[in-house]
């Protein structure tokens, strides 16, 4: 009779059997990319302090961020997104403000690196950097989870007074960075309102937008996730922090009591308009059953299509089903429409 060793052992087997695709065995097929993540959004207020020293203002601002941090590394994060200037210190004047930076280089930024790499997560940090010309960037750095910089942002539209009062230059680049779960943009609050950088993200098509930010944006969150066809992981200092789908549509936010908000995402997904897709949304879902989400936020005409399994893709159902995705869906019917024999005379 086999012992449980055993039959754990023949278990074991039988699911690489099972799961390994034909003709290939488990070890030699290559893995997929992550695409379910945890991410945590942090918005507290700043600190209404003004320290007595600029060693001080480091030490106090690392405590705070401690514990901060320590309400959402619990759920083991994939990313944390921080708000705008997340280390400054409102109270100080611009003198005091400018000497507390450039005593701080970069020993805060180094802080988060820490904790990205003993805990194996991306952090979104937002900070003022000197240049070496004496002119300032409000800039996003993105901390891998070996502790490295994967990329840096700098906000392309300041306000006025960023550039007038505290010497904060333009950025001009629009990137998207890669990571080990999807690709990833950036704006930085005022960002928000200016279409000309939506559409550069938007041409990307980025799986994630990162706001960092001191406003709230209102209806342009929602509208850069739908142009984008991005998930939108807004932090905000002080008000709601949102996880908002591609669709626009509410993940999660967090809410007047608790500044911070963290949800579970799935970026194996694709946007659908329903037109001439009823029928094979409605095979899809009856082959798949459970292991494929067909989010509909109603009044917009266009769903979400979230593949929920390990060995078949969003990609590879749409595929299989021939099913339209939306963008070539309005790109088809723009062609259509622009045909002479469509247009009045």
């Amino acid at each position: 009779m086999p012992t449980r060793l055993t039959a754990f052992l023949l278990s074991l087997i039988c699911g690489t059997l099972l799961f390994a695709a034909p003709g290939e065995s488990a070890e030699n097929k290559p893995p997929k990319a992550r695409r379910k993540i945890v991410v945590s959004s942090l918005g507290p207020f700043p600190l209404q302090l003004r320290p007595a020293d600029n060693q001080q203002a480091v030490d106090t601002m690392i405590s705070h961020w401690k514990r901060e941090l320590e309400q959402v590394l619990p759920d083991r994060p994939d990313l944390i997104v921080l708000p705008e200037v997340c280390d400054r210190y409102p109270a100080m004047n611009k003198e005091e403000r400018f000497s507390y930076y450039r005593f701080r280089g970069d020993k805060i930024r180094d802080f988060f690196r820490d904790v990205a790499r003993r805990n194996r997560c991306y952090i979104a940090y937002s900070a003022a950097r000197e240049m070496p010309d004496g002119t300032w960037r409000n800039s996003t750095q993105l901390i891998d989870r070996n502790g490295e910089i994967a990329g840096i942002y700098n906000k392309n539209y300041p306000t006025v007074g960023e550039v007038t009062e505290w010497k904060t230059l333009a950025g001009k680049e629009a990137p998207v960075f890669q990571t080990d779960f999807g690709r990833v943009g950036m704006a930085i609050c005022f960002d928000l309102n200016f279409h000309e950088l939506l559409e550069r993200y938007a041409k990307q098509r980025p799986d994630l937008i990162i706001f960092s930010s001191m406003y709230h944006g209102g209806l342009m969150q929602g509208y850069w996730a739908y142009h984008c066809r991005s998930y939108f992981v807004g932090a905000i200092a002080g008000p709601e922090n949102n996880i908002l789908n591609p669709l626009g549509a509410r993940v999660a936010c967090s809410t007047n009591y608790l500044p911070r908000v963290t949800a579970a995402i799935n970026l194996d997904y694709q946007v659908v308009h329903l037109d001439e897709n009823w029928e094979k949304l409605e095979a899809v879902k009856k082959k798949y059953g459970r292991g494929v989400t067909v989010f509909d936020p109603g009044f917009v005409g266009a769903v979400l299509l979230t593949s929920e399994l390990d060995d078949v893709t969003s990609e590879e159902m749409v595929r299989e089903f021939g099913i339209e995705l939306w963008d070539d869906y309005y790109k088809r019917s723009a062609d259509f429409r622009n045909r002479p024999s469509s247009l009045e005379p």
